[in-house]
């Protein structure tokens, strides 16, 4: 059985070496993840989130899934926007239920998740035209044809919703490219800051 000692000296250590991590991972390079809105204020974010799974049982869009440990050790297993399952809706029901406000409230007409970029070595419009499946899906209007009928996001209305990824036929019609990419990826805008533009 080990001595008190030995026990705070244990904790002492396992304290410190947290605490040396977490300094650590101020310096080290860490790529940008899409959060729940809410959580675009990444150091805010990651300083409160409990990794609980609240915002992710909740989402009625089933949108929100789980940072790997590739994202990096801190935020392994933290929420983030995964648009090839689903959508936002802005039904604010994540934020409700976070415990520790790591979500905070927000407005869906200024709050941006992230922006809708066409990939045009994958999107079907930009090899052989004719689809316009994400243009009619976007109920902010942020995507329009350009003349040759290529789409185009306008980043001043885009919100990063994820509609338009969600339903991208590229990986149906196209599938011998195999991945897991669409012809049109929502993308963060930054690695920290409100989101805004």
């Amino acid at each position: 059985m080990p001595s008190r000692r030995n026990f705070l000296k244990m904790t002492g250590g396992a304290f410190a070496l947290l605490f040396g991590l977490g300094q650590a991972a101020k310096f080290l390079p860490r790529k940008a993840l899409l959060r729940p809105p809410g959580g675009q204020d990444e150091a805010a974010f990651i300083a409160r989130c409990l990794r609980c799974d609240r915002c992710r049982s909740i989402c009625p869009t089933s949108v929100i899934g789980l940072a790997n440990l590739s994202d990096g050790i801190l935020e392994a297993r933290t929420p983030v926007m995964k648009f090839h399952l689903g959508y936002c809706s802005f039904c604010n029901q994540c934020v409700e239920v976070c415990p520790t406000h790591a979500l905070q409230p927000f407005d869906s007409k200024t709050v941006k998740i992230g922006l809708a970029t066409v990939q045009k070595d994958i999107c079907i419009a930009w090899d052989s035209g004719g689809c316009m499946v994400c243009m009619d899906a976007c109920p902010y209007h942020a995507i329009t044809l350009d003349g040759q009928s290529h789409p185009v996001v306008d980043s001043r209305q885009c919100n990063g919703c994820g509609i338009c990824e969600q339903i991208c036929p590229a990986l149906v019609m196209r599938s011998y490219i195999g991945g897991s990419i669409r012809g049109i990826v929502v993308t963060p805008i930054s690695g920290k800051g409100d989101g805004n533009i």
